[in-house]
């Protein structure tokens, strides 16, 4: 028996595969079902791929390969996301272009994807820096700005006072400039801004119907954040203060008024004797962000203004303050503070020694802590006695009805700061126009792209503004419009931009006259399978589903919503090893055939942790190296094999071993079969057709780590006796997994090319019941978890089993259980 060496036949199929153009997407078959697979646009960092970023997108894969062999028509392209800010950094340390970094890391990541025989459609390849990518993304942006969606405005941004220059939150940590570590102050810039608030409501409701995780939907539901209430006003002598509150029935218990220290208000609301400290207060204010701000664990501050504001409800006067845990970009950046009934409000009346007054009844006594819940209104004459949900809706009634406030809906989203003061981004198709039209002025469509000047410095420019800012030649224009002196907007687009609409570009890459042909976005979307990290579970989701909708009011799509389903892959973790002095050791100074594993040179055993990837901790896998040794398969099968799909998982380097004996091992089987000494009868049949079955339930379910285990099971079986057909029918199941050993498999039994261009093998339903059964548990009709049970078991042990499972008792938790529903077999729903 030969050995099958992995790097001549990676490297033989994979051409063999793109000569054959096997996965070309076909536009516009209507023959077929069509299915859209997609990972999250991949940006093409120097470092290039380490071993987290393929567990996505062999999934995907897998999934491609699959559903071809079923008979669909997938599309599965790739691309790069490639403006940014890494890119502008390495430019203005060494003096290289961003243009040339970026290419030569797109071709770093292209490499190594292709090496790991990934099954994208490379004629759809497409890349955000490529003026004939961005020249729509410019017109995106025109149309927004036609019907009044993207707009100017006076933003704080980050600014370090060394560099003098304006940073993007990512660049600042602890407060401090990343670069010199200079404290970070806060500078108003003009900035664009894209209305996203005027879809509030959309993107919240159509949240309904997407299979997207729970987790994943709760956190776009919360960056929306509505909110019903009231907004209220509280008289002062400098004016009206509104608040907005999602619990005006506590307005008795307002006594105190806090205002964000950017408030309009504040000048006026502060005496003369007051002025100094809340100056001061608000300069200390600038130097922190939001996310420090709101920080529940940090000590209150604040600054009393001196001035005073009365109570619509108890007519009384009380303090205004200024604070820096009240943000102005929340509501009205004012609050009526309800010190029993805020645990923030509550803190910081005990510290500045503010009343504190009971107002709803309930808890342990509102001196000691703050009670937040429902309750009987007290010390409230207009709503006495009444419950929480009654009580607001008099209260709000009776406000209106006296003129003193109005029923409110708000949310926490605020409209979407759309550009940057960096040179690597897409420029605005805009210019401003210093004559008659005397504002901005869009660029015509047929001038687009407008491309970024190719100089050779990136410094900022001293002044908060846009490296752009300082080339005069590019700077300096003519308005399109009138003809007058004009000068071009030198902000550019966040790195969001590109990300924004690429999906749909994929649909028709090469299109000329549009962004894409309407009717193969038709044939296309939605994207049915989409799959990323949660780092993107808000505001990539969020930003897309805006232009998406946006696109959808054009007329453009016919979809309301872009990802139908959705899945995000677990962080690959991975051991490090210390010594007993803390010191970290690299897997090449370890001998892992000890347990535990010892250091070579000194024989001393290592303390093993799991930890994520970091040079520093010396346990970064790069692929290449994986791929070197074991093959892209056993690449492939690792990272699917690790653990469930969606959860956290170390990689550990002598796990792979195991799967690099299972490879060998199918190979040997495969390799070593002789037809005349094959099984007269068929053993294996039931297993086969138990095996066909698990196996494509499971991919479709991303339980990859169960279909592997299911290979190997078969494959255990046929090492004492297989038939032709299992062998067949092993390596068709074996391709999507591990496409390059099931292809010399196959060829190796005499079968034409290629594996994965077959059917799928059929399974007989009466043979492939098996001995267990899959049971999906829902609470109140909405699917909380599934589980494995023996066929035949009672209804009474499914229900049981069912009311195990954690996710159902976190839905459960103490509420009745009214009844519970169950499909023989099949689905377990408790009704609470």
């Amino acid at each position: 028996m030969a050995s099958l060496d992995h790097k001549e036949n990676d490297a033989r199929w994979q051409a063999r595969w793109a000569e054959a153009r096997l996965f070309h997407a076909i536009d516009g078959d209507a023959s077929r079902p069509k299915a859209y697979v997609l990972d999250m646009f991949p940006y093409p960092s120097g470092a290039g791929l380490h071993v987290g970023h393929p567990e996505g997108y062999t999934a995907t894969d897998i999934i491609s390969r699959f559903l071809r062999m079923t008979g669909v028509n997938v599309l599965h392209p790739m691309g790069w996301d490639a403006f940014g800010l890494p890119a502008e950094n390495y430019a203005i340390s060494t003096g290289v272009h961003p243009a040339k970094t970026t290419a030569a890391a797109i071709a770093t990541f292209k490499r190594q994807i292709q090496a790991i025989g990934l099954s994208y459609d490379w004629d759809r390849e497409i890349n955000t820096t490529d003026p004939e990518y961005f020249r729509w993304t410019q017109w995106i942006f025109l149309k927004l700005f036609e019907k009044g969606l993207a707009y100017q405005a006076s933003i704080p941004i980050n600014w370090c006072p060394k560099d003098r220059t304006g940073l993007a939150n990512e660049e600042v940590h602890n407060g401090c400039c990343e670069r010199c570590g200079t404290p970070v102050e806060r500078r108003d810039m003009r900035q664009w801004m894209l209305r996203i608030t005027a879809y509030a409501d959309r993107l919240l409701e159509d949240l309904e119907g997407l299979d997207w995780p729970e987790s994943t939907v709760a956190m776009q539901r919360n960056w929306i954040g509505r909110s019903e209430g009231a907004e209220i006003d509280f008289p002062t002598s400098a004016g009206p203060i509104k608040v907005f509150t999602t619990r005006p029935d506590t307005i008795y218990g307002a006594t105190y008024m806090v205002l964000s220290p950017e408030h309009p208000l504040v000048s006026a609301a502060t005496t003369r004797e007051r002025e100094a400290e809340v100056d001061a207060y608000r300069q200390q204010a600038r130097h922190k962000s939001d996310l420090e701000r709101t920080d529940l664990a940090k000590e209150k501050t604040g600054v009393w203004t001196g001035g005073m504001a009365r109570n619509p409800a108890t007519g009384k006067d009380i303090p205004i303050w200024i604070a820096d845990y009240v943000l102005a970009g929340y509501g009205t950046g004012a609050i009526m503070a309800v010190p029993a009934h805020d645990a923030r409000d509550h803190e910081f009346a005990k510290k500045f020694g503010l009343p504190i007054i009971e107002v709803v009844k309930g808890g342990k006594g509102v001196q000691l802590e703050a009670f937040e819940g429902d309750g009987v209104a007290v010390n409230s004459p207009v709503i006495d006695g009444l419950p929480t949900d009654d009580a607001k809706k008099k209260i709000t009634q009776w406000l209106e009805e006296n003129g003193l406030g109005t029923r409110t809906v708000n949310y926490r989203l605020r409209d979407w700061v759309f550009s940057r003061q960096r040179y690597w981004g897409e420029p605005f198709p805009i210019v401003h126009c210093k004559g008659a039209c005397n504002g901005p002025v869009p660029v015509p469509e047929d001038q687009l792209p407008v491309r970024l000047p190719d100089v050779e410095r990136y410094e900022p420019s001293g002044t908060g503004e846009s490296p752009l800012a300082a080339i005069r030649s590019w700077v300096e224009t003519t308005c399109p419009r009138c003809g007058a002196p004009a000068e071009r907007e030198t902000n550019t687009m966040p790195n969001w931009a590109g990300s924004c609409w690429y999906f749909l570009r994929f649909t028709d890459p090469r299109n000329d006259k549009a962004p894409f042909d309407p009717e193969k976005s038709r044939h296309w979307m939605p994207v049915d399978v989409y799959v990323g990290g949660t780092e993107h579970a808000v505001l990539h989701l969020l930003y897309a589903r805006f232009w998406h909708k946006f696109l959808y009011d054009l007329g453009l799509v016919h979809v309301k919503e872009p990802f139908q389903k959705l899945r995000h892959q677990g962080m690959v973790l991975a051991f490090s090893y210390k010594d007993k002095m803390g010191a970290y050791h690299g897997y090449d100074e370890i001998d892992f055939s000890s347990d535990p594993p010892l250091l070579v040179k000194t024989r001393e055993p290592l303390g093993a942790q799991v930890e994520k990837m970091s040079k520093s901790k010396m346990n970064v896998i790069n692929p290449d190296e994986v791929i070197q040794r074991y093959g892209a398969d056993g690449l492939r099968i690792y990272e699917m094999f690790m653990g469930d799909f969606e959860a956290p998982k170390p990689w550990d380097v002598r796990g792979i071993e195991g799967v690099a004996r299972f490879l060998s091992r199918a190979w040997r089987v495969i390799d070593e079969w002789n037809e005349s000494k094959a099984p007269l009868e068929d053993p294996n049949a039931r297993l086969r057709h138990v095996t066909i079955k698990a196996i494509g339930d499971r991919i479709l379910a991303f339980k990859f780590n169960t279909a592997i285990a299911a290979l190997m099971e078969y494959l255990g079986a046929l090492v004492h006796g297989a038939t032709r057909e299992d062998l067949e029918t092993f390596c068709l199941l074996l391709s999507p997994f591990a496409p390059h050993l099931a292809e010399a498999g196959w060829e190796r039994l005499g079968k034409p090319a290629f594996a994965c261009a077959q059917s799928w093998p059929a399974h007989d339903p009466a043979l492939a019941m098996g001995d267990t059964i899959s049971v999906a548990v829902q609470v109140n009709g909405k699917l909380r978890g599934n589980f494995e049970a023996p066929r035949g078991t009672s209804d009474d042990e499914l229900n049981r089993m069912a009311a195990e499972l954690p996710n159902v008792k976190k839905h459960v938790a103490d509420k009745p259980i009214r009844r519970v529903i169950v499909v023989k077999g099949t689905l377990v729903n408790i009704v609470v």
